[in-house]
């Protein structure tokens, strides 16, 4: 007899080791739901909210957090806690929720509580951060920030110049982007652990991508258009005001003219009448007097300097100097101090590449004491650099040199009798030249002979020490380790050494130009700087109106110790300072190093000297 069999239903049937549909469909619900519960409590642990819900971060880091570009800028997209320090792979994200078990222990055990223990830990806390940042090419900045889609045009010079180094030699954000959201304390390590933390890591080597390269060449443009139209502004003002002076020479000499005009003819008509038979002769009116022509405020020439060429010739290379204050080559080439002490060092790059176009901005840092200036020497109200034009000509036998810059008003230095260091001198002019041969020359120009224990420096010795470069010292003090001063005042090679060292052409030729006593002096700077007369240079300086103009005359060939012989197929480094204001020592205006050359209209130098 047949037997009805009762058919299962759906949920009953089982579908795999005896496991129903029912009972899969319960698991697989809760575990939707587990997993729902659980992405969202860590999302819940990866908001700002919970990230400063405990006074250690709250009162810490958020508060140095608020301030930056991360938090409140012009765009309005907030990067928070996480998005720098919490992962986006999901096995990654759980790794780092595991190792912050360890930051919960420590607020537990009370090792953070307090500001003063925070900042006690700190440089421990930055270090494991920036450590595994570098080991991870800095993911999580690069969650925002893509180096393939980064261009050129919207960035600094210094900024181009160093993403196109980390492109090429395999660097990543971390290298130079600490304390960007939080307290700095990358100048509590050591120059080891810097070199170690920020050098380059092959394996992060990317293609130059195409975008980048176009927007170079953009930028390079549009900065060289924006260059030739600020030179040809400042030809026509320069015209305007060569016309209008010209133009009021004119009306001054008309004027003196008619008076002298109206003077000759009353004395005729006085000796006329003089002479008449008459009884008594009246009255003549006095001549008036000639006025004489007013004239501008100069200073006496020295010998002559080739006044008489015509500069419409050469290209204007427009220069800017800044105040440098308390900045040394010792403090450039120390890590922790100095930024971009790497690429120079290692590199080879040069202080022009990434800061011609913002010397100005260099100098108001420095000239207000927001860096490398102490309170005790601020100059209120000095200009933080000045703006120079350059022009270079040549002949057979001599370079020419001209300098033309505004005058400024006087801002007395409070901390020396009267306001002025050098009353004697209102403008001295230096400049330097040297062969690739001398060391930093072709990185840095004259800034090779700035070190820290010069006079009115922080590590001078309480002794005169004047300009000197590193080839005649035995060892010169970069980092200062261990408290030692930095510098080589006495460190001085013995006077055979010094020789050999000239003798190799390791020297900087000098030239100087008082314009207090129109004096022009020539000289070198090897053990320490030397004016011993060279073999000769001239300059012209005048103070038109509230500008200055000086020229300057060198023989391109000399014999004698001390001189840069130059030839016409070579280039050269050369840099200068404007002693402006009656100052001395290193309060004045420096330049960064540049290139000279002849004829060479290329790119390979900043200032061209053409043929007259």
């Amino acid at each position: 007899m047949a037997t009805d069999m009762k058919k299962p239903g759906l949920f009953s049937r089982r579908v795999t080791k005896g496991a129903t549909i029912g009972a899969a469909l319960l698991f697989f619900i809760l575990g939707i739901l587990f997993w729902g519960g659980f992405n969202t409590a860590m999302e819940a642990t990866n908001t700002l909210e919970f990230c400063i819900s405990c006074h250690e971060m709250k009162d810490n880091v958020y508060q140095e957090y608020k301030p930056t570009i991360h938090h409140s800028n012009r765009s309005g997209v907030r990067a928070t806690c996480s998005d720098c320090h919490v992962p986006k792979p999901w096995i990654h994200k759980m790794v780092r929720k595991i190792q912050a078990s360890k930051e919960v222990l420590h607020k537990i055990t009370g090792l953070i509580d307090t500001p003063e223990k925070f900042n006690e830990h700190r440089l421990v806390m930055a270090k494991s951060v920036w450590k595994t940042m570098k080991a991870t090419d800095s993911r999580e900045c690069r969650n925002c920030h893509n180096f393939e889609s980064m261009n050129p045009a919207f960035q600094k010079p210094r900024a181009r110049k160093q993403h196109l180094n980390a492109f090429e030699t395999g660097q990543t954000c971390i290298d130079c982007h600490k304390g960007i959201a939080h307290k700095n304390v990358r100048d509590q390590l050591t120059d080891e652990e810097i070199e170690e933390l920020e050098k380059p890591n092959p394996a992060f080597i990317r293609k130059v991508p195409q975008l980048y390269l176009d927007g170079l060449k953009q930028v390079e443009q549009k900065e060289k258009e924006a260059a030739d139209k600020e030179t040809a502004e400042k030809a026509k003002l320069k015209e305007k005001k060569k016309r209008a002076k010209a133009e009021t020479q004119k009306r001054i000499d008309k004027a003196v003219d008619d008076a002298v005009d109206k003077a000759v003819k009353a004395a005729l008509a006085s000796a006329a009448a003089a002479a008449a038979p008459v009884a008594a002769a009246p009255a003549v009116e006095e001549a008036p007097q000639a006025e004489a022509a007013p004239t501008e405020a100069a200073a006496p020439a020295a010998a002559s300097a080739g006044g008489d060429i015509d500069w419409s010739n050469a290209p204007v290379r427009d220069i800017t100097l800044f105040y440098p204050g308390q900045s040394s080559m010792e403090w450039m080439l120390t890590g922790k101090d100095h930024g971009g002490a790497r690429p120079f060092i290692k590199l080879g790059d040069r202080c022009f590449t990434c800061h011609d176009k913002e010397a100005d901005k260099m100098g108001e840092k420095i000239v207000t004491g927001e860096k490398l200036e102490p309170e005790e020497t601020l100059i209120p109200g000095k200009r933080g650099s000045i703006p120079v034009a350059v022009q270079a000509m040549h002949d057979d036998e001599n370079l020419y040199m001209r300098f033309e810059w505004e005058n400024s008003e006087h801002t007395p230095a409070p901390f020396v009798d009267g306001g002025k260091m050098d009353p004697d001198n209102p403008m001295k002019l230096a400049i330097m030249f040297a062969t690739d041969d001398v060391k930093y020359a072709a990185q840095a120009g004259c800034w090779g002979t700035c070190h820290h224990d010069l006079d009115t420096m922080p590590h001078n010795p309480g002794e005169k020490v004047t300009k000197y470069i590193t080839e005649s010292r035995s060892k010169v003090e970069i980092k200062g380790r261990r408290g030692k001063k930095r510098g080589g005042w006495d460190k001085r090679k013995e006077d055979a050494e010094i020789q050999s060292e000239m003798d190799q052409g390791h020297f900087m030729d000098l030239l100087r130009y008082k314009s207090g006593k129109s004096e022009s002096e020539d000289g070198h700077i090897l053990a320490d700087r030397v004016m011993d007369g060279g073999h000769g240079s001239a300059f012209n300086a005048s103070l038109d109106g509230d500008t200055w103009v000086v020229e300057m005359k060198r023989k391109l060939q000399s014999d004698k110790p001390g001189d840069v012989s130059m030839t016409l197929d070579k280039i050269y480094n050369f840099g200068f300072a404007i002693h402006d204001d009656y100052t001395s020592a290193r309060f004045h205006h420096v330049s960064l190093g540049y290139l000279l050359g002849f004829d060479n209209d290329s790119d390979k130098v900043e200032v061209n000297a053409v043929k007259r």
